[in-house]
């Protein structure tokens, strides 16, 4: 069994800043996201602040985030890296194989990255990252680089909405109608 040992989102910037933005957004009667617990199993809990230390995960999680926008199912996950380079190990086969299975239901599947170094955001389009993902499963790199990007995803603050992904929701809704309308 895969174990936990303070790893992952818990507490994070990125976390915090997203758990405020869906709040925001369900008062305002926009969406409705709620984060995903991870069942874990305590091993070992320190005996003076009560906290888990050591920990196993009861089965593989699949998303952060789940939950609906204006009628339209939405899932993500939330990642953060430290470099220009984003390496696809911290994406796993499972995730990947729910975000599809999401999408063919009619969901929208996405990530959100967060470059810490840059400190900003980028959302991930899930057939974007189908391309990563083959190009690494036909032996290519194991990663994609910032510079590889679409400058139409990065997120863009604005007036008190700290993860303004709604607005990412929009482009990538408008997208998917233009592409459907070409093809």
């Amino acid at each position: 069994m895969p174990t936990w040992n303070s790893r992952g989102l818990r507490g994070s910037l990125l976390e915090e800043m997203i758990n405020l933005s869906n709040e925001k957004y369900r008062e305002n009667g926009l969406a409705l996201i709620q984060k995903v617990p991870t069942p874990i199993t305590p091993i070992t809990i320190d005996k003076e602040t009560h906290h888990i230390t050591l920990a196993y995960f009861e089965q593989k999680s699949t998303v952060d985030y789940i939950g609906a926008v204006q009628g339209i199912p939405v899932c993500f996950d939330a990642k953060e890296c430290a470099v220009d380079t984003f390496a696809l190990q911290n994406i796993h086969p499972h995730q990947v194989q729910f975000m599809r299975d999401f999408e063919r239901q009619e969901g929208i599947a996405f990530f959100l990255v967060y470059y810490t170094s840059r400190d900003i955001m980028y959302y991930l389009r899930l057939r974007e990252l189908e391309v990563f993902w083959r190009r690494m499963e036909q032996g290519g790199r194991k990663s994609f680089r910032f510079e590889e990007l679409s400058d139409s995803y990065f997120l863009k603050s604005r007036g008190g909405q700290m993860v303004p992904y709604l607005d990412m929701i929009q482009i990538d809704l408008n997208d998917r109608d233009f592409e459907r309308n070409k093809g």
